[in-house]
């Protein structure tokens, strides 16, 4: 290799490795990369001279060129890495938080009135002496049905337009099978309540494909349809915080004999006539009646040495009514406007 070939080299990799030292941002170093070693850099350019020399210098050049791209590369690589560290330093530096400044103001949630409702209602019933009891949501046909004395071809399975999964499998249409499992797993005395979703084939100002319901059972050797008249007029007068009348309809229910309907005096009007009570003075609210006897059967228990009572509520029907909502869906829109008024 001659010397004023060397000499050329060496100078080239000494201006280039000063450049890269200095350069100040990223857009300059690879306009310094592409200076020297694109395709047209002056370190690439001095492979060209191989075919011009001797050819016992061919290689030894070819080396040293080769050796020269080789360290700056790593100059660029390790510069490139300095300017990286060195921006994101900065934009930590920017972007740094002051915590000695006031906190922001944090919006605050509130309960939902569903939750809110079931939860007043669950709690007037534990101080009556009634357990909170769950089951599951999927139910099969005897629980939901069968043993509540409504059997495959009974008309009553009409009433409750049931979601099916399969032919023995459905979406429970009431709460009541829970009441089914508790008396298969405890023996008398039972007071217990059972509170949770369900779901109809039903949707319009009043109901909802999913809605929920508290179930109530009461079995012992002496329950009679007064003990049901005083739980239930407690628990409405407690609910509604008012000295409101209670009257009982004669009804029917396939899982209860006697039934009834229950009615209380319309809290929207003081019982003195409006659009929602029809004039009546009277509001529909729920449904009651003593446990039938096949009920009993199907769960193991003696009907001759066994009494209870059952009810079913809605919760969103009482919640319209205690908070004046006149559309079901409301409480199902996630509306933060409507629901801040229950914060």
């Amino acid at each position: 290799m001659s010397n004023s070939s060397e000499q050329e080299l060496d100078k080239l990799v000494g201006d280039a490795r000063t450049a890269i030292r200095t350069a100040e941002d990223l857009a300059t170093l690879d306009a310094i990369r592409v200076q020297f070693l694109g395709k047209r850099g002056s370190i690439t350019r001095q492979l060209k001279q191989i075919g011009t020399m001797e050819p016992s210098l061919r290689p030894r050049f070819g080396l040293a060129v080769n050796r020269a791209k080789r360290t700056l590369e790593l100059d660029i690589e390790r510069r490139r890495d300095q300017l990286k560290d060195a921006a994101v330093a900065e934009q930590l530096t920017q972007d740094a938080i002051d915590v000695t400044l006031p906190g922001r103001g944090s919006g605050v949630g509130g309960v939902h009135p569903i939750t809110r409702a079931m939860q007043n209602m669950e709690d007037i019933f534990a101080h009556m002496g009634f357990e909170t009891a769950s089951g599951p949501e999927l139910e099969d046909d005897f629980h939901n049905f069968e043993a509540l004395n409504i059997p495959p071809d009974h008309p009553a399975r009409a009433m409750h337009d049931t979601f099916y999964v399969d032919a023995s499998t459905l979406l429970r249409t009431h709460t009541s099978p829970v009441q089914i499992r508790y008396m298969r797993a405890h023996p008398p005395p039972i007071r217990v309540i059972a509170p949770g979703r369900v779901y109809r084939c039903d949707s319009d100002v009043t109901h909802t494909p999913m809605f929920h319901q508290i179930e109530g059972l009461a079995v012992d050797r002496t329950i009679s349809f007064a003990d049901l008249k005083g739980v239930l007029t407690v628990f409405l007068r407690n609910f509604f915080e008012t000295e409101l009348k209670v009257r009982f309809r004669p009804s029917y229910f396939p899982f209860t004999e006697p039934s009834a309907e229950v009615d209380m005096s319309c809290v929207l009007c003081g019982a003195a006539g409006c659009r929602v009570c029809k004039q009546s003075g009277w509001l529909e609210v729920l449904g009651c009646g003593m446990v039938h006897p096949e009920v009993f059967r199907h769960v193991g228990l003696d009907d001759e040495a066994n009494t209870g009572f059952a009810f079913g509520l809605g919760v969103e029907r009482l919640a319209m009514l205690r908070y004046g909502v006149d559309d079901l869906r409301l409480f199902f829109e996630n509306d933060l406007g409507f629901l801040r008024q229950f914060r």
